[in-house]
């Protein structure tokens, strides 16, 4: 039990240290303060410019939380792009290989240090739901099901963008790469809307889009189902990076 306990707090300590490091190289990072500013510039200008907010006459944000899955679709590979890249085009990636981390402590330590900058935007995002609570009665347990799912969805395109850096040689071909791939992910669910498909080529297409399953969460609904699938591709798209981190290092 003891050998257990030393263990399992050996890891969680190599764990905080990788985190640790991680947050440090983004806060140092001009373009951590890029991703901020466009983050919640998009959000605002999407809630009251496009979704014309101020003529809705309803107190929901859920219009907000609709531009959440389009601006991950940039923000999401700004934050991962250089986690694997640029570890790998410097070859410090061998180095961390070497050291005694395990592949899931390196993977999970670069992965919390991400979804921790996309709390950040979410905590600097706060000002906008707290300045129209004033103008009329907005419903708390809604607003909170709503950021629940949006870290849900940052989580799933993070451990995506997190892999694509891994497989990628570069800062730039991992930034275009997971873009792409976003892209693609979640705006698939409106190609049932202009073109006649079967319907279980419809179910699938909707099952595999990103935004489909975020839907749930815009209306302030808790979907276990929803939020299967955002942990169970999280957890996927993880495994996958600690794969490829193992051939890595016996290759």
């Amino acid at each position: 039990m003891t050998n257990i306990k030393s263990v399992y707090k050996a890891h969680l300590m190599s764990l905080s240290a990788l985190m640790r490091k991680e947050m440090y190289s983004y806060s140092i990072s001009p373009a951590f303060f890029g991703v901020a500013l466009f983050f919640l510039l998009f959000t605002s200008v999407w809630l009251f410019q496009f979704q014309n907010y101020f003529q809705m006459g309803e107190a929901t944000l859920r219009p907000y939380f609709v531009g959440f899955p389009l601006a991950f679709i940039l923000v999401i590979p700004a934050i991962t792009m250089r986690s694997w890249a640029e570890e790998r085009k410097t070859g410090s990636a061998e180095f961390l290989l070497t050291m005694p981390f395990s592949e899931w402590s390196l993977v999970l330590g670069k992965f919390f240090a991400a979804l921790g900058v996309v709390v950040i935007l979410f905590i600097l995002t706060l000002t906008v739901p707290l300045s129209l609570c004033t103008l009329g009665k907005f419903d708390g347990g809604v607003i909170l099901t709503q950021y629940l799912g949006a870290l849900m969805l940052a989580s799933s395109t993070i451990a995506l963008g997190l892999l694509l850096s891994a497989l990628s040689k570069n800062q730039v071909a991992a930034f275009l790469g997971s873009a792409a791939v976003l892209l693609a992910i979640t705006m698939i669910s409106r190609i049932p809307w202009t073109m006649s498909l079967p319907a279980w080529l419809n179910a699938a297409i909707n099952y595999i889009s990103l935004a489909r399953h975020f839907t749930s969460f815009e209306k302030g609904i808790l979907d276990t189902r929803d939020a299967a699938y955002f942990i169970v591709t999280t957890f996927l798209f993880l495994f996958l990076n600690v794969k490829v981190l193992v051939l890595r290092k016996w290759s």
